[in-house]
């Protein structure tokens, strides 16, 4: 009987083999060069169990069908393996679901391009070659038995020879290998458990967020095979599909009835990852926004004091502050109309400057899921007159792309610009030439800091100062106009907030106010010019008696469509916080749960 454990593997042991080592050599060749860098630790023995399960189930099908299924999946696991370590060779990044996205929209031609890239020298000397090899060689051992035919009749009585003494020996050892095999898979199955359990939650999340939230999970699932990375990136494919077939639908519902164009000239600039605590415009001991303090002593700049952010995760405040749908409201964001929809059916020319959304092959999840309804062909003309078509190494990129792109102004403008802002890695989003703050800067102020961490802390206020200056010369370009430009960003940040080790945002962690201090606490504020505050009094001064009230920027579109003077249904008068009307005390809730208002401040902040 204990035989038997061994019987799976050996109806298959070609399949097995080769398999394994397809498995191996995928982990190998796209471990990162990085310091510290290595392969899924349990890649061994998970392995062995999906492989083993695999061949269980092959050995239980009769010998005609075994063989076709066997065929099947080497088309299946070495057609996805080549293209996955491709992908990580061109671009340094397995398959994900941006891959996926834009390989559905490639055509004959382009595709014919990928495919004589990926048979070039250059990528032949690479892990693609070494694929390859290993396929060369499987063909040669199943063409053995083809070419033993033709060896001579001593060579060919050699050989059985040789294969009797081999399955002598395998029908010997058949038991012990037998209860060893069982023995691992028991094993493996306690050890691996946890991450099929974490890859059957990816797999079964009801929209793109929910798994994008379950990948910052501690216990998220580990994607360790190219079957799996592409299962999950056709799913999560899917899971968008779903959400843009229902904003196709909202592009019925975005009605206009009317609009005044009361400011003609709306500039909404969107930051990420800032803490509010870090900007000297709210008292941060460290120089960080000295442009916009020195535009808020005109009296043009109104700071807002109270101000949170739905979300720390930069695609669900995308999707909340792009939609007219608010916190609270029946449905799902993806239910009603986007804001860019409504101005551009209003008269508006939109325009849309991304350092962070362009859809490219090496991308993140996170920004898949953030990007995906601003970069849909069909939504994108539906929204944006005018985008850039580039990334760039610095935000101030962004500046001469709009410098290039504002002869399509009308005269009627909504201008976004969407910063790489603060965003992990800091020390990558400022200019080195102009750094002011270095980690001695701050031996007094946080004596708690060691130097590296004092280094992380002066690259983050850098990069705040850089933001600085970018916000600046972007309002520059306005100052002679009617115009008004809002500024915020996503979300907040820590790092090493004083009595937390937390550089980035904790993203599974429940909601205490230490976190919501630091992580949806953000800065937000309305620059008029001249111009715009003498042409528009009324409103300015709307703005100054709001700066003090409770709000949350899943309302933003509601601000932005009462500015431009758009007559709408979706208009919501109490989510304008600048309205006579506004509710106050709508309940401010972080990610969905949390009453930021309910949480109860701690002395030592």
């Amino acid at each position: 009987m204990a035989a038997w454990g061994f019987e799976p593997l050996r109806r298959n042991a070609s399949f097995f083999i080769f398999m394994y080592l397809l498995g191996l050599f995928c982990q190998w060749l796209e471990v990162p060069e990085t310091k510290g860098a290595h392969i899924y630790p349990l890649t061994w023995i998970e392995l062995f169990f999906d492989l083993y399960l695999l061949c269980v189930v092959l050995s239980l099908l009769p010998l005609k069908a075994r063989r076709v299924a066997r065929g099947i999946l080497y088309v299946v696991f070495y057609g996805l393996a080549l293209t996955d370590v491709f992908c990580w060779v061109k671009y340094k990044s397995p398959i994900n679901p941006s891959m996926v996205m834009l390989l559905s929209e490639t055509n004959s031609r382009e595709a014919g391009e990928m495919l004589s890239t990926m048979l070039s020298a250059d990528v032949l000397a690479s892990g693609v070659g070494r694929i390859l090899l290993l396929m060369l060689v499987h063909v040669l051992t199943a063409l053995l038995p083809c070419l033993k035919k033709r060896l001579g009749d001593d060579r060919y009585t050699r050989w059985l020879l040789y294969e009797g003494h081999l399955q002598s020996w395998t029908g010997k050892a058949a038991p012990y290998a037998g209860l060893l095999c069982a023995g691992l898979f028991v094993w493996g199955a306690f050890q691996v458990w946890p991450n099929k359990q974490g890859i059957h939650r990816l797999m079964t999340a009801r929209n793109i967020g929910e798994a994008e939230h379950l990948l910052t999970r501690p216990d998220r699932g580990e994607l360790y095979e190219p079957i799996y990375r592409a299962a999950f990136s056709l799913y999560a494919n899917s899971l968008t599909a779903k959400q843009l077939a229902r904003m196709m639908e909202t592009l019925d519902k975005a009605k206009v009835d009317s609009c005044t164009f009361l400011s003609p000239t709306i500039v909404l600039i969107i930051g990420e990852s800032y803490n509010k605590h870090h900007s000297s415009l709210y008292g941060y001991n460290m120089p960080t926004a000295p442009r916009q303090k020195a535009r808020e002593q005109t009296g043009r700049l109104v700071r807002f004091t109270d101000v949170v952010a739905p979300w720390n995760l930069t695609s669900f405040v995308f999707k909340e502050v792009f939609s007219t749908w608010v916190t609270g409201q029946q449905g799902e964001w993806c239910d009603q109309p986007l804001f860019p929809e409504l101005f551009r059916k209003a008269g508006y020319h939109v325009s849309f400057l991304t350092n962070q959304f362009l859809p490219k092959a090496r991308e993140a999840v996170y920004d898949f899921s953030g990007g995906f309804f601003l970069n849909d062909p069909r939504l994108s003309a539906a929204q944006f007159d005018t985008r850039n078509d580039r990334l760039h190494v610095l935000d101030s990129g962004l500046l001469s792309d709009y410098d290039s792109l504002k002869r399509d102004n009308t005269g009627h403008d909504l201008i976004i610009f969407h910063l790489m802002g603060q965003h992990v890695s800091y020390r990558t989003r400022f200019n080195a030439r102009q750094r002011k703050f270095f980690a001695d800067d701050y031996k007094e102020s946080r004596p708690d800091l060691n130097k590296r961490k004092r280094i992380m802390l002066s690259y983050y206020d850098n990069a705040v100062l850089y933001n600085d200056s970018v916000v600046d010369q972007i309002v520059r370009r306005f100052d002679n106009q009617d115009a008004v430009v809002i500024y915020m960003p996503d979300h907040g940040e820590e790092c090493y907030e004083p009595g937390r080790d937390v550089v980035c945002r904790l993203h599974s962690a429940a909601i205490d106010y230490p976190l919501a201090h630091h992580e949806f606490e953000i800065p937000f504020w309305i620059y008029c010019t001249h111009e715009y505050a003498e042409r528009h009094p009324e409103v300015y001064r709307q703005i100054v008696q709001a700066k003090d009230r409770k709000w949350m920027t899943d309302a933003l579109p509601h601000l932005l469509l009462y500015l431009a003077g758009i007559s709408t249904p979706s208009y919501q008068e109490e989510n304008n916080v600048l309205s006579s009307e506004y509710r106050e005390n709508r309940p401010r809730l972080l990610k969905g749960t949390t009453d930021y208002d309910q949480l109860k401040p701690h002395q030592d902040e």
